[in-house]
């Protein structure tokens, strides 16, 4: 991290009903792994700031000027991130720094088998694993379990899917599974065995990171291979 930069914005798409996506011309990006996240501030006219971070989306970058892409979802009286969704337009200027972030990481050298799980809008930093792994030659078995409320608010819907998804109110037609929520059973039948002793990514809110490492651990997976990002309800 180096201070903060200008970023501008090329795109404003539509993720959810409630998510946008943000593609940012970062001039002078020092580059990012899969996983990590940035801060965005917002600076008022009368000098009021906010500042709230946001995980990235692309797949890692080198570093030099770079399109840097960022999920983003509407939160309840969320300051920031109903600007972010509802106002900002292809051409405005942002402040962002970053990346950060060391921990929660996928580095493409990792031999280990990677089961990505997320919750809601934790799929977006697993959505760069999944971006970043695709350009790997002979990269290791990767699966990803996302758990979302509804198609109405599945981001990066295309991309999840490739995978399996855990509708938790209300699931698509022709889904062969009814909507409930993640246990032991559904999480053994779709991810990557504990013997393959896989590197596990879990990000999603606070609750739902500490019931799948829970989970996970039951089922016999090293704690120290379980990855957490959590994050609460204000964005």
């Amino acid at each position: 991290m180096n201070g903060w930069r200008p970023a501008r914005v090329l795109a404003v798409r539509p993720e959810s009903a409630s998510a946008r996506a943000l593609v940012l011309q970062v001039p002078s990006w020092p580059g990012h792994l899969a996983g990590q996240h940035l801060d965005v501030r917002l600076t008022a006219p009368d000098g009021y700031q906010a500042v709230r971070s946001y995980s990235i989306a692309s797949a890692a970058r080198r570093p030099g000027p770079a399109e840097v892409e960022i999920g983003v979802e509407l939160a309840v009286d969320g300051e920031v991130s109903s600007f972010l969704t509802g106002e900002v337009r292809a051409g405005d200027v942002l402040e962002v720094t970053g990346p950060l972030g060391g921990w929660f990481v996928w580095r493409p050298g990792d031999p280990a088998p990677v089961q990505l799980i997320g919750g809601g809008s934790g799929v977006v930093p697993l959505v760069s694993v999944v971006r970043t792994h695709a350009g790997v030659p002979d990269a290791p078995e990767l699966r990803m379990l996302a758990s979302v409320r509804s198609p109405a608010v599945a981001m990066y819907a295309a991309e999840l899917a490739a995978f399996d998804v855990v509708w938790t109110r209300e699931a698509p037609p022709g889904s062969t599974r009814p909507p409930g929520r993640l246990d032991a059973e559904l999480l053994a039948a779709t991810t990557v065995p504990a013997a393959s002793s896989p590197t596990c990514l879990v990000c999603g809110p606070t609750p739902f990171v500490e019931h799948v490492a829970e989970l996970l651990v039951e089922l016999g997976h090293d704690e120290a291979r379980i990855r957490t990002e959590r994050f609460g309800s204000a964005r």
